[in-house]
């Protein structure tokens, strides 16, 4: 029996892995806001697996429906036939064609390997039986290596949607590392609730930022037209 708890476990955090990195890694925004929402049910599912239901219906409100909606708001889903040229988004695919630096991929690496001493210090004296078996802890290496990535992703990315789906990442994994480390106790559930809602907050608050960035650079563009009208008069 708790070795079968153990391998499901083990199945949800790799499943939690997956969807966080392609997430974090794909440049088409509406596929990647798609594959948020998975992420969130798989996070939804490993916290009726630490036990917390409380925090499993919590991540099914605010994560999945309303934080994806947010990010389907900010691409304009909701509003088709809107283009936006001057924030370099193809608005018939969403694709990010954006390019970055070398610099950014170093700060990026640096990043993850400051989080990964970091956390690994904290698991030392918190988690000791961790360090010798990390594989009994599946759920609580999955979300090192996630917030790590997203740590990473977040200084890596230009494109605002993408920056707001690390922080996303990041935050969940966070909260995931320390209901694993700490535990599921009614305090700790609703501390993390309180952090799941102020998350919540900010995505609706980076979401309309962003949509209002896109129809501000789509207002202030120039039109096909103008250089006719200039040269015309």
């Amino acid at each position: 029996m708790i070795a079968s708890f153990v391998l499901l476990e083990g199945v949800v955090a790799l499943c939690l892995g997956a969807a966080a990195l392609v997430c974090l890694f794909d440049r088409h925004l509406l596929r990647a806001s798609c594959l948020f929402v998975v992420f969130a049910l798989f996070m939804a599912l490993a916290w009726l697996l630490l036990g917390a239901p409380w925090l499993a219906l919590v991540e099914v409100v605010l994560g999945v429906v309303f934080t994806g909606a947010c990010f389907f708001y900010a691409l304009g889903v909701f509003s088709p036939g809107t283009t936006y040229p001057a924030y370099n988004i193809d608005a018939m695919n969403y694709y990010d064609y954006s390019r970055d630096s070398c610099s950014h991929g170093v700060t990026r690496v640096l990043l993850a390997l400051a989080w990964c001493l970091m956390m690994g210090g904290a698991i030392r004296y918190v988690m000791p039986e961790m360090v010798y078996s990390p594989t009994e802890h599946p759920l609580v290496l999955a979300s090192i290596v996630i917030a790590a990535t997203a740590m990473g992703a977040f200084a890596f990315h230009r494109h605002l949607l993408r920056r707001l789906l690390a922080f996303n990442i990041l935050g969940s994994s966070v909260f995931l590392l320390l209901a694993g480390m700490a535990g599921t106790v009614e305090g700790a559930q609703a501390l993390i609730s309180v952090g799941l809602s102020i998350a919540w907050l900010g995505s609706l608050l980076g979401a309309l930022l962003i949509r209002y960035l896109l129809m501000f650079d789509h207002d202030a563009s120039p039109r096909p037209d103008d250089g006719v009208r200039g040269q015309s008069q």
